[in-house]
């Protein structure tokens, strides 16, 4: 279970999150959602490590994570899809994969995972040896999740998987993503600006204004809230 308590960031004078509370349970996908600038990035940058807190505490798995190396939290079980489908466009499909690998498992056991990888995007085995920067919008984002999974995380964080992509390559997104949390029992913490998108896939909801938790409940109790919807989500 990730545990974020009292959590709180500053950038110099700017207070990115104040006072952040809410937990992500075993196996299930939490939706963080609000507006741009609402703090949202900066949460899933702390959990990571990418980023220091000014105060409160983040938990994994009865581990605290603050203070820990990116490494030392990679190694916990945490991986991190930043928002943009950040892949290295001068390595292949393949050896974006392996990077992955490198940190957590031996020359012969990477074949298999690569392998596993495949079978969850086909696209990724046919085009294995071609180039990074020449794959679409939706080929970059399926590399860039497929590496992050590739070191066999057990919480997955997701900044913005839908952004400049298709509609029809959102939703296998989404889809995927809630196979591999309801099949596998992957945690997952998902930034999503499209929001009906995401309440359709989560089991819980916390939505962020001005750095703040305005509620934390069930996603369909968010869905269903259409004061609390119009008022920050937009719809």
């Amino acid at each position: 279970m990730l545990d974020v308590e009292e959590l709180s960031v500053s950038y110099g004078a700017v207070q990115a999150l104040r006072g952040v509370t809410f937990q992500a349970q075993d196996g299930s996908v939490t939706a963080v959602l609000g507006a741009n600038g609402a703090g949202k990035t900066t949460l899933l940058r702390t959990v990571s490590g990418l980023v220091k807190q000014q105060s409160g505490t983040v938990s994994y798995d009865g581990v605290k994570l603050s203070g820990l190396s990116v490494e030392n939290i990679v190694r916990l079980g945490v991986s991190h899809v930043p928002e943009g489908r950040g892949v290295i466009e001068e390595l292949t499909v393949e050896e974006n994969l392996r990077l992955g690998t490198l940190w957590q498992f031996s020359h012969r056991q990477r074949r298999s995972v690569l392998d596993e990888i495949y079978e969850l995007f086909p696209p990724l085995a046919e085009g294995r040896s071609r180039m990074a920067s020449t794959l679409s919008g939706g080929e970059r984002q399926m590399l860039a999740i497929g590496r992050a999974l590739s070191s066999k995380p057990t919480l997955l964080l997701l900044d913005e998987p839908s952004l400049g992509l298709a509609p029809l390559v959102t939703a296998q997104i989404m889809a995927l993503v809630r196979r591999l949390a309801r099949e596998t029992r992957l945690t997952v913490v998902l930034v999503e600006q499209n929001v009906r998108s995401a309440l359709s896939i989560a089991e819980e909801a916390v939505v962020i204004n001005l750095g703040r938790v305005v509620i934390a409940d069930r996603a369909a109790t968010v869905a269903a809230d259409t004061q609390l919807r119009h008022h920050y989500l937009g719809f």
